[in-house]
């Protein structure tokens, strides 16, 4: 696709990384086939290909307008559209970049820059989260449907083992998974431990950034990266093996710290180790000598693997096979490739494009009635869980439940 970046970004790394991605598409539209909004809606605006199309007129200095932005603004960032590609066009590059630029040149109401502030100000903050879910069980019935949809049960983390192998690697603490579900990363410590591996959490490392980095602030995303390598850099030099992210949306975020922070010389190639060490667990248990210590209490399950897991990291099937070989029978689960709907803010944003994913989602998840759902993602977690037919969790409450001593 011949194109000309014009305007602020010309010259820049981010207009040649856009225009990169827009030259490698071919106009052939296979993306829509996977897209779920395209499926929803049927409109070429809300495909891949067709905001492309928006995002050139964009980028070459077209006038852009409120109907440009909305059709941007449907976009789940699912990336499955990637997946789908012949070309290997890197769309979510593109539509970072491209997405900024028009928000730049339309602008919103103060009410949606209202909104877009206060979602950051308190899903990046556990210390804020935390007391807003306390209260928000206790007045659930009086919510609205779409916040009521968001608060979860309190869920004990259970014992934390300390540091004690001579193998160690960092973990990722978390934002909203450190507020919403904490037993998440106690769970996980539990299992690896087991391994005789120890995962620390270095006590300044915070959000990764990808909740204020898709919400129009990508500079506060930004400086959320330099914090983090900043706090684990200590650990880093002292011989850290890897930084396990049990949330797949952090992982697929922190891998791309290096396009974030291309333009910063003093946190490039800091970024760029950080994203060469992040391992999802299932890359390091799928290879680990992990035996089941009994068998499943319930065995028939369902492998719930977020878009982040998929398309992001690229480890579809992985979760199944090793829970497969721990006794499980995962069950098969149609259009598994698309979105639940949850997509970070997405759910909050655009709660009837979320609520119809959501509703084929789990529809999806518990056709053979599995007795578990078993996710990667904070986000698909806090989406999911509290309208489904059977439980959702994370999948390394499986293995912990059949390894555990």
């Amino acid at each position: 696709m011949k194109t000309v970046i014009q305007g602020p970004l010309a010259g820049t790394s981010g207009g040649d990384i856009a225009a990169q991605a827009l030259r490698a598409c071919v106009h052939c539209g296979m993306c829509n086939a996977t897209c779920p909004t395209y499926q929803i809606t049927g409109d070429e605006l809300d495909g891949p290909r067709g905001r492309i199309y928006l995002l050139k007129q964009a980028l070459e200095g077209q006038p852009v307008s409120q109907t440009t932005l909305k059709h941007l603004d449907r976009c789940l960032s699912c990336r499955a559209c990637e997946t789908t590609c012949p070309s290997g066009v890197q769309y979510h590059r593109l539509y970072d970049i491209g997405r900024e630029a028009v928000v730049e040149q339309v602008g919103r109401p103060w009410t949606e820059r209202l909104v877009r502030t206060v979602i950051r100000r308190v899903t990046r903050s556990a210390a804020l989260l935390g007391p807003a879910l306390t209260v928000g069980r206790l007045v659930r019935p009086l919510l609205p449907k779409t916040l009521k949809a968001k608060v979860t049960p309190r869920i004990e983390a259970g014992p934390r083992p300390g540091p004690r192998h001579v193998r160690r690697m960092l973990m990722l603490t978390g934002c909203a998974q450190a507020a919403a579900a904490p037993h998440f990363n106690a769970v996980t410590a539990r299992v690896f431990d087991r391994l005789g591996v120890s995962l620390i959490e270095a006590p300044k490392a915070g959000c990764c950034g990808a909740v204020s980095f898709h919400l129009d602030a990508p500079h506060e995303g930004a400086d959320a990266a330099r914090a983090n390598i900043d706090a684990w850099w200590p650990d880093i030099e002292a011989g850290a093996e890897a930084l396990v992210v049990n949330s797949s949306g952090c992982a697929a975020f922190i891998r791309d710290y290096p396009d974030v922070l291309r333009d910063d010389p003093a946190y490039a190639e800091k970024a760029r180790v950080v994203a060469s060490l992040v391992r999802d667990p299932i890359q390091v248990l799928s290879t680990a000598d992990l035996e089941a210590r009994r068998a499943p209490t319930e065995p028939r399950i369902a492998v719930h693997e977020p878009c982040t897991l998929q398309h992001g990291l690229r480890l579809t099937g992985r979760i199944g096979t090793l829970l497969r070989s721990l006794g499980y029978e995962p069950q098969p689960v149609a259009d598994s490739h698309i979105c639940c709907g949850s997509a970070g803010a997405y759910s909050l944003l655009q709660p009837e494009m979320s609520g119809k994913l959501k509703a084929a989602k789990l529809a999806n998840l518990n056709a053979r009635q599995p007795a578990a759902i078993y996710t990667a993602n904070i986000g698909c977690w806090m989406h999911l869980a509290p309208d489904s037919t059977a439980p959702v969790r994370h999948w390394i409450e499986a293995v912990d439940e059949v390894t555990r001593p």
